[in-house]
């Protein structure tokens, strides 16, 4: 209809200028309609308007065709589809595919997967040799502060305190509550001398008196003789004494004092 206004207005337009004075005569100025002029109109309308309806047609049967092919895509993330395509058409493997060598794709997959697995386990094994070493550390304190603590209520020397800790790791162990714990070389329990109780590091430091006496203080006046160089019958053996005991030895009596003990 629009295209048929249009012309409608451009005949009415021509036959304004070209019959004035016809259009005088017939009252309004506005040329007749006659079946002719309308042939000619609906002619030139259908003409410009049938190009147009077959371009439209082909392009919403276009549109039609584009919104099924698009719907196999739908949730499809375009971006990583261009991504994934970019990095498999310059993948060597993409290359040993297209050449047939599968099995050479699946060893180099497996020789990565391997190394990969291999990396892991190295790093988890760093981080469990740093933990127990951490740990064999920290124990190792607080198994020297017990000893020590017993070793001082024993009534040892100060200084023989390096002497017993080593001692006592052949002896005791720390348990999951952090006590020191005595074991035999099995990792059974030890027991005091009531033979029902396990063996306490103060019972353990008081037994070294007898069999390590060097390690405690030797009363002064006694048949031993304690610590007086040249006294007659003096028990006290340089064989017995710690690296601690003597170097307290030699800076109490002096160096001669110290050699003329019994080895």
């Amino acid at each position: 209809m629009l295209f048929r206004n249009m012309f409608i207005k451009y005949y009415s337009a021509a036959g304004s200028e070209g019959g004035d004075g016809g259009g005088a005569g017939g009252g309004e100025g506005t040329p007749e309609i006659t079946p002719e002029i309308e042939k000619i109109i609906n002619e030139r309308v259908n003409s410009a308007v049938t190009g147009l309806k077959t371009k439209n047609n082909e392009l919403l049967g276009k549109l039609k065709e584009s919104s099924e092919s698009l719907k196999q895509f739908e949730g499809i993330d375009p971006e990583a589809v261009r991504g994934i395509l970019q990095r498999f058409s310059d993948d060597e493997e993409a290359k040993l595919i297209a050449a047939g060598k599968i099995d050479e794709v699946l060893n180099k997959r497996t020789e990565r997967l391997r190394a990969d697995v291999d990396k892991q386990i190295k790093t988890a094994n760093e981080r469990a040799e740093k933990a127990e070493a951490f740990s064999n550390k920290f124990r190792d304190r607080v198994l020297a502060d017990a000893i020590r603590s017993a070793a001082a209520k024993a009534g040892a020397l100060a200084e023989a305190s390096d002497d017993l800790i080593l001692r006592a790791k052949g002896t005791f162990q720390l348990n999951e509550d952090g006590e020191a714990v005595a074991v035999d070389t099995n990792g059974d329990v030890l027991f005091g001398k009531d033979g029902k109780s396990p063996l306490t590091p103060e019972e353990w430091a008081e037994s070294l008196k007898e069999t390590a006496p060097h390690l405690f203080p030797r009363a002064e006046g006694t048949g031993a003789g304690g610590h007086k160089p040249g006294a007659g019958g003096n028990a006290l053996k340089r064989s017995e004494m710690s690296a601690a005991d003597k170097a307290a030895y030699v800076r109490k009596h002096g160096q001669q004092a110290f050699l003329r003990l019994p080895k």
